[in-house]
């Protein structure tokens, strides 16, 4: 079973439990490079419906920590909807309640097999899922979604310092690109040849057409 994270946005949710939110959002693509299109869990609620099966709601993936029921599960034109109901009778979700009135629980995450899948350029489509369970996590539940949050706050600094005309320096720029997963020596031949003179062209005043394409490259690598 794999398992994706998205944002919860909790709506309404109610003394005795109950809540509304999203387990899954159309059409973004994720740090995977994947994303889910529309139609893809009709097959799978269409089936549990008519198993008499449900869809589990689970704390954080765990089959030893069931918190509550999903009541009502739908696909709309934003993604798959769910209306869920915490039972308070259990201590993992009756915390689980006190956080979500907080707004200390920041996301919903889908566990499910993959049916059908395509290849849209760089991005993988996801097609047809098998549900099995929704879980409420803390969002994002998986450290990969957290380093590439952190990536991406690096490169816009990155992006902004280069429009402002105050580009970082080149042992920090070096950091960015190994964080990416380049390798050491060709990370500090990057920000140290490549680079460097981008920079220095820039501070110089000559024309810097070429570095300034190369480092536009890079950003959208």
């Amino acid at each position: 079973m794999k398992t994706k994270d998205f944002s919860l946005q909790v709506k309404e949710l109610t003394e005795d439990g109950t809540f509304e939110g999203y387990g899954s959002i159309f059409g973004n693509v994720d740090s995977y490079g994947e994303k889910v299109v529309p139609g893809a869990f009709v097959e799978s609620l269409a089936k549990h419906k008519r198993e008499g099966s449900s869809v589990l709601m689970l704390w954080q993936h765990n089959p030893n920590e069931p918190i509550g029921v999903w009541e009502d599960l739908a696909e709309d034109a934003k993604g798959l909807w769910g209306k869920g109901h915490l039972i308070l009778e259990v201590q993992k979700a009756r915390e689980i309640h006190a956080l979500m009135k907080r707004k200390a629980i920041g996301g919903l995450s889908i566990g499910y097999r993959e049916s059908d899948t395509d290849q849209d350029g760089a991005v993988r489509v996801l097609k047809k899922l098998d549900l099995y369970e929704i879980s409420p996590v803390s969002f994002p539940a998986n450290r990969r979604a957290r380093i590439e949050a952190v990536k991406s706050e690096r490169m816009e600094e990155f992006a902004r310092r280069l429009r402002d005309g105050d580009p970082m320096p080149i042992k920090e720029f070096e950091d960015i690109l190994r964080e990416a997963g380049v390798p050491k020596s060709m990370a500090v031949a990057i920000a140290s040849h490549g680079y460097a003179k981008a920079i220095r062209s820039e501070s110089e005043g000559s024309k810097a057409n070429e570095q300034a394409a190369f480092l536009k490259a890079l950003l959208r690598s």
